[in-house]
Formats: C-alpha cells, sequence, structure tokens
C-alpha cells in the first residue's frame, strides 16, 4: 500500500454500519494510508466533510445525534459530492436498500470504488449485475471503480472469493450445497437437533428464534427463502450460471399462503401456532427421523441437473443422514459445501458464523482494503 489520501462514504450507519464503523476506526490508526471519511449518511441526516479534511470517527454518533445536515440527495448529490474529492474515493454500502444497488454502475463508471454487503445489486435482475461489471475496473473497464461484495453471502466467510478464485484457476463447479441463512440454522438446529431430542413445535421455535434475536422482526422475511435465494443467485452467477433473477427456480416458502397478508410480524406469530403448516412441517420431521435423518433449510445449485436454471437451483426443506456435515451444523453457523472436479471426493466446506454485525463488517473491511491493496 502506498502512502497516499484515500476518501471513504458510508451509506448506512445502523447494525452492520455501527460495527464497520467503529472497525474502520481502528484499522485507519494503524494503516499506511491515510483513511478519511469524508460522509456518513443514514436515510434523514448526515455527516459531511464538504471540504474533505475528514469526519471524526471518535465522536460520529453524538455528532449524528446533533447533526441537522440532510443527507445528500442520492444518487445525484452524492455522486457529484464524491467525484470532486481530491483523490481516491471509496464507498461503503452499508445498507439492503435496491434503489442504492442499482445507482452503483453510475458511481463505478465516475472511477468510484464499491464495497458492500448489499445483496441487492448482484441478486436482482441480470441486467443490473451485468451493468455493474461492464463499470468495474475488476469487470473489465479500465477507467472504473474496484467492487467488492464478499460480505453479500456468508458474512466474513470467505465464500465468494473462493467461488472467484476456484474458477479462475480453470476449476470447474459441479455442486454449490448448504445453509446460507444464520436463522434458518438456528431455526432448525432448535426445532430438529441431531440427538432427536427437540421437544419445540415448529411455531414455538421460530418465536424462540425471534425472542432469541435471530429474525427480522418480522420473521416471514427470513423464512419465504427469499434471503437464501439472493446469496444462491449471487453464488450461480459467479460459477457461470445465467440466473436472470430469483423467480426462475423454485424457492419453498414455509409462510403458509395464509398468513402472507398479516398486517405484521407480531399478527404472523400470533396466528402461527395451531395452523396447518406446524403438522406439515413435523411429518417432514418425522419422516426424516424414521429415515435416521434430519430436517434442514438449504439452498443448491447442481450443474448437472438438468439444463434448465430451473433444474439447477432450489431452495427448501432436505433430509439429510446425521453424519452429514450440514446436520451437524451448531447454532447460527453457516456452511456452504463445494464440490469441484478438483475437490470431487472431497468437497471443500466454509462453515462458520454468516450473519451478525461484526463479522460482516468485517467482511466489508476486507473488501475496502483489497481496494487499497490495488490502488
Amino acid at each position: 500500500m502506498s502512502s497516499k489520501v484515500v476518501h471513504v462514504a458510508i451509506i448506512g450507519a445502523g447494525g452492520v454500519g455501527k460495527c464497520f464503523i467503529n472497525q474502520l476506526s481502528a484499522f485507519a490508526a494503524k494503516s499506511s494510508v491515510t483513511l478519511k471519511t469524508i460522509l456518513l449518511s443514514r436515510s434523514k441526516t448526515a455527516l459531511v466533510s464538504r471540504d474533505y479534511s475528514g469526519i471524526n470517527l471518535s465522536t460520529w454518533e453524538s455528532d449524528f445525534a446533533s447533526s441537522a445536515v440532510a443527507t445528500p440527495a442520492f444518487p445525484a448529490e452524492t455522486l457529484d459530492f464524491l467525484k470532486s474529492a481530491p483523490g481516491p474515493v471509496i464507498l461503503v454500502d452499508n445498507t439492503s436498500n435496491e434503489s442504492v444497488a442499482a445507482a452503483y454502475p453510475q458511481f463505478l463508471n465516475a472511477g468510484i470504488h464499491i464495497v458492500t454487503p448489499n445483496k441487492k445489486g448482484f441478486s436482482s435482475g441480470i441486467q443490473l449485475w451485468n451493468d455493474i461489471f461492464a463499470a468495474a475496473k475488476n469487470g473489465g473497464n479500465p477507467n472504473g471503480g474496484y467492487v467488492f461484495h464478499e460480505a453479500s453471502c456468508g458474512a466474513g466467510l470467505p465464500v465468494i472469493s473462493t467461488i472467484k478464485e476456484l474458477v479462475e484457476t480453470g476449476d470447474v463447479i459441479k455442486k454449490i450445497e448448504g445453509v446460507f441463512s444464520g436463522t434458518m440454522s438456528f431455526l432448525f438446529n432448535n426445532y430438529a437437533p441431531l440427538d432427536g431430542k427437540g421437544t419445540m413445535g415448529f411455531a414455538d421455535a421460530v418465536k424462540f428464534a425471534k425472542d432469541e434475536g435471530y429474525t427480522e422482526p418480522d420473521p416471514r422475511d427470513d423464512l419465504n427463502g427469499a434471503d437464501v435465494a439472493r446469496k444462491l443467485t449471487i453464488l450461480a452467477r459467479l460459477s457461470g450460471l445465467q440466473v436472470e433473477d430469483i423467480t426462475k427456480f423454485p424457492i419453498q416458502s414455509l409462510v403458509p399462503a395464509d398468513l402472507e397478508s398479516a398486517k405484521d410480524g407480531d399478527e404472523y406469530l400470533a396466528k402461527l401456532p395451531g395452523h396447518k403448516s406446524n403438522d406439515d412441517i413435523a411429518e417432514k420431521k418425522a419422516a426424516a427421523e424414521a429415515q435416521g435423518g434430519v430436517i434442514r433449510y438449504v439452498g443448491s445449485i447442481d450443474f448437472s441437473a438438468g439444463s434448465e436454471v430451473v433444474d439447477k437451483v432450489s431452495v427448501g426443506l432436505r433430509t439429510f443422514d446425521k453424519t452429514s456435515p450440514i446436520a451437524g451444523l451448531q447454532g447460527a453457523d453457516n456452511i456452504i459445501s463445494i464440490t469441484t472436479e478438483r475437490y470431487n471426493k472431497t468437497p471443500l466446506v466454509i462453515q462458520g458464523a454468516g450473519a451478525g454485525g461484526d463479522v460482516t463488517a468485517m467482511g466489508v473491511l476486507g473488501d475496502l482494503i483489497k481496494v487499497l491493496q490495488r490502488i
């Protein structure tokens, strides 16, 4: 790394954003690169260093609390401000906002680098994916900015970088399978534990996961499978499979159709006990146990299955033998098994915490360091 000045703009200062800011502050104190945070924005208010001298990250929370500065309009005003910076700029998007992700190509074409855990830019329509990498330096545009999104699939786990390295070194991906959701991992490890001693009904297990902080405020946002589907879409595209969007393959939602219209998560949780869907899942659990296995909610990409995306990619409940690493997963960990031509008899397995503010922020900071190493 050189001793140059690099400017950082951060969108989002919630759970992951707060952890990232704290990690960035600690990293900047020991880095040979001078890092100046020039923008820190939330939905309505912001801290802006108009002279590009940098924001004091040691007091950012109290400064935010007293700030009356409106968030710069996005993308136009934000883009103009960053383009005028006297040096390289890294935009850190810590949101899950689709409209922010849709503007990535504009920033990349302007030479602004992007690091993000936001899945939306990489798992929405294939055209946005193509536009992002057409605009990026690491996608072939010599005048573009770098874009890295390791934390969009597995938080701090090196899933994306591993897939990319396998493909770039000439290996051929045959199958990717695993538990991609910390929520679903925790839920089924408690509902259908490996020792077969689970006593909770499905509705009780969902409420327990919610009470322990492992679900979104509305658990349906986890149980509908969309989050897992987005991660699979990213990995499929990186592996060479052109998935148009997440509607092109089967996703088993665990939210009953008649509860999709519940006004909020509380109403959903109130109506779930006694619902017929609990019996359906209990039957699957019992059938798995009768076979000496357990049920787990997984995502799978099987490149040898059929000729269409609908045949190759799927999300939903499956039965696993109790000797399987997927069955033996603990807590809220994620596990991704990758079978390739090189890793054929024994798949390459990545396992660990796949969610949480600190590990996700670590993945984002790791991407920022990648950009620094390249510029």
